[in-house]
């Protein structure tokens, strides 16, 4: 009778009735084989290749998901930047409105244009009317002839000045 070897691993179930060991006619241990360490490197080798080829197209995804994620990134940032700049540019046109109103308004009505605080045409015209109003007419001061120039540089001290002033006016 020629003995079988059978891998553990593959081999088919036996019954208890057929398997030798329960029987009482253990078979003999086989001797333990030994690899060189050539032979272990090109088994482990051999296994990582298979496992790193199914793995192969997950690492491929995987990067592609990487990829993609930043770009989303990438674009939300950028979306928000054009927002940004768009509200930058809206805010500077309606600044550059407001301004244009309260100089047209100003060059209309004489008022400077800085006491004016109004956003629109008509509420700077509001101001405008309300600043005169208050202001009411001209002034009747007479003008001087020298522009109120200081034209006495006779010199001498003040307290001289404000005593000879004091003795002419205050004699009563």
């Amino acid at each position: 009778m020629e003995k079988e070897t059978v891998n553990q691993e593959t081999a088919p179930e036996t019954k208890p009735a057929e398997n030798p060991v329960a029987a009482g006619t253990a078979p003999a241990p086989e001797p333990a084989r030994s690899f060189t360490q050539t032979e272990v490197d090109a088994i482990v080798g051999e296994r990582l290749s298979r496992e790193r080829a199914k793995f192969a197209d997950y690492e491929d995804l995987k990067k592609a998901a990487t990829e993609l994620e930043q770009s989303r990134t990438e674009l939300r940032t950028a979306k928000e930047e054009a927002a940004a700049l768009k509200k930058q540019v809206e805010d500077l046109n309606r600044d550059i409105n407001i301004r244009n109103a309260r100089e047209k308004v100003s060059a209309e009505t004489g008022v400077p244009a800085s006491l004016l605080m109004g956003s629109t045409e008509e509420e700077c015209k509001a101001q405008a009317d309300a600043i005169l109003k208050w202001k009411g007419p001209a002034s009747n001061y007479p003008e001087s002839r020298d522009g109120g120039a200081v034209t006495d540089f006779s010199g001498g001290k003040t307290r001289d000045k404000f005593a000879a002033w004091a003795e002419e006016n205050l004699k009563q």
